[in-house]
This record gives C-alpha cells, sequence and structure tokens, in this order.
C-alpha cells in the first residue's frame, strides 16, 4: 500500500487526511515517481476551500492535493526510453502530487533533477519557478528599470525579485519586516506593504528614479500603487488579480512556461545563481498541519512535505 493525501468535502486544511491506497502503475509513455519531497502552493487550499477556485478546475470528490513534487523514476511503461528506473526527476502532477508515488505522461511536466539540487528545493519548483519566469519575461527588463515586486518573500516573488535583478533591473521589493533583511542581501529594496504603500515606494527609489514596472504576486493594491506612481498599465503584469481587478494589467505565468523554462530556473538555483528558501519542512502525515501554516501567511520561500 501507499499514502495518499485526499479531501472528501470543501473547506479547511481540517479535511485533509492521509488515506492507504494501491500503488498506481504506469501505462504506455508513462512513469512512475517515487515521490520524495512535495511542494505547497496557494492553488491547493484555494480549490480545498471549493468554489471559483474548485470550478476551474473541474475537480469531483474525493480529491488529491498537491501540485509539485521530486524523487526518483522507478517504474516506466511501455514505449519509454527518456528514463530509466533511478533517475531523479521533478515537476507537476496536478491535484495528485501529495502522495508516495505519482504517474506522470514523459511529454508532461517532468524535468531531471541537477544533482546538486536537494530534493526539497526541486519538489518545491514547478509551479512558483514556471511562474518566475514568464512573469519577468513579460516585460522585457533591463537596466534602465525600476519594478516593484509584491509579496516579494514568497515562493514566485523571492525568484521574480533574482530574475529582475540578473535582468539589471532595480527591485523594489513589498513584504513584512521580519522579512527586510533577507530581502536585502538578495539586493532587493525592501518596504513593508499596508497603509502609506505609495509614499513608502516613492521614498525608498533611490536618486528619485521612477518606477518603470510592476510584478504583482499579491493582488490589486500593488497594481493601484504601480498606477498612482506612473506605472503604464502594459508594464505591469499580475498573477494574483483577476477581472476587473486587474485593472486591464497583463497576467502572463506558470501556463506559458516550457520544461525548458524550468530546467533553466532549476539549473540557475543548483548553480548557486538564484536561491529558493525552504520555510519549513512537514512529514506527509502533517499535511493539513503544513497548508494551516501556508494559509497563514508570511512564509518565507517555500513549505515542504517529505515522504521518509
Amino acid at each position: 500500500m501507499s499514502r495518499f493525501v485526499q479531501f472528501d468535502e470543501y473547506g479547511s486544511p481540517e479535511n485533509l487526511k492521509v488515506v492507504n491506497v494501491q500503488p498506481p502503475w504506469p501505462g504506455p509513455g508513462e512513469v512512475r515517481v517515487r515521490v520524495m519531497a512535495i511542494g505547497l502552493n496557494a492553488v491547493d487550499y484555494k480549490v480545498l476551500a471549493g468554489g471559483p477556485a474548485a470550478n476551474a478546475f473541474g475537480l469531483t470528490l474525493p480529491s488529491g492535493i498537491g501540485y509539485d513534487f521530486s524523487g526518483f523514476v522507478d517504474e516506466v511503461g511501455a514505449g519509454v526510453t527518456q528514463y530509466t528506473p533511478g533517475d531523479a526527476v521533478f515537476g507537476s502532477k496536478p491535484f495528485e502530487a501529495a502522495a508516495d508515488f505519482v504517474i506522470v505522461p514523459v511529454d508532461g511536466q517532468l524535468v531531471p533533477k541537477p544533482a546538486a539540487l536537494t530534493f526539497e528545493v526541486a519538489g518545491a519548483l514547478a509551479v512558483v519557478g514556471r511562474t518566475a519566469m514568464m512573469s519577468v519575461a513579460s516585460l522585457d527588463l533591463d537596466e534602465s528599470d525600476t519594478v516593484l515586486v509584491s509579496a516579494a518573500a514568497g515562493g514566485v516573488g523571492i525568484l521574480v525579485c533574482q530574475l529582475a535583478i540578473r535582468a539589471g533591473a532595480t527591485v523594489v521589493g513589498t513584504a513584512s519586516i521580519a522579512n527586510h533583511d533577507f530581502l536585502s542581501e538578495l539586493g532587493v529594496i525592501a518596504v513593508e506593504y499596508g497603509d502609506g504603500l505609495v509614499e513608502r515606494i516613492r521614498e525608498a527609489l533611490p536618486d528619485g528614479q521612477p518606477l518603470t514596472a510592476a510584478l504583482d504576486n499579491h493582488g490589486p493594491e500593488t497594481i493601484d500603487a504601480a498606477l498612482e506612481l506612473g506605472v503604464p498599465i502594459e508594464r505591469i503584469n499580475t498573477i494574483a488579480a483577476y477581472g476587473p481587478a486587474a485593472r486591464g494589467a497583463s497576467r502572463a505565468g506558470g501556463r506559458e512556461a516550457t520544461n525548458e523554462h524550468l530546467a533553466e530556473v532549476a539549473e540557475l538555483i543548483a548553480q548557486g545563481e538564484l536561491t529558493l528558501p525552504i520555510d519549513s519542512i512537514f512529514p506527509i502525515e502533517r499535511a493539513a498541519e503544513a497548508y494551516r501554516k501556508l494559509a497563514a501567511g508570511h512564509v518565507r520561500g517555500k513549505i515542504i512535505l517529505v515522504t521518509d
């Protein structure tokens, strides 16, 4: 038997339970991955809550949870030549990743894990890595840009800040005060979010230079602040605001990314060019506790479940 985290009804993380199931087996063109680590994402608990998010994904109950995983290939289906048992890999399997085993098509979201990348970081990377790469690419940043990044200490935000800096931009990032020193070490000008945000950003801008772009990972507050500070709407990308709340900002994100984009960001982390901190690690049996912590916010980087 193998473990699988599921929920039978929508609601809070308390509805998550670990059940024993028969291990799945790969079909033609698929591999089975023995999961080592699972990265938690905000979309997980939004879908768990039910409503529009769950409807958007067309879930039926009972449902598994989790997107991101890392582990070893331990079985291959007929016709598979890209992978062999023992290969270390990482990727995504929507609403099935929190488990001992996942079945993934070889032409799906599966990437070889760089040897220098830990399973914990690899297991946290697929959603945030894809999203950060495409979010930053959407604005074609360079050294002439000063960009506002919201939720700068979150999983996406941390990578967005570093990728924007690599592109040459000056980065102003919003975060809680507890994360300001960490962001400063990455080269980010950190400001506290909340009331008075526009004035704090204006005061933080070096030598009075204007804000030229914004990458929103939080919601309409960031977009409104950027617009008030003179950023044209075509230079704002959001992954957190929808419909009228997006004010017409673009919505480039992880769906536009390829496995090649994911492999690129993984290699940058493996080489020490980027960092993705792990906030905390929970055994899979404590999935509900881990999701409670994620939903509470103020997480630096990523929360991970492990199977061993």
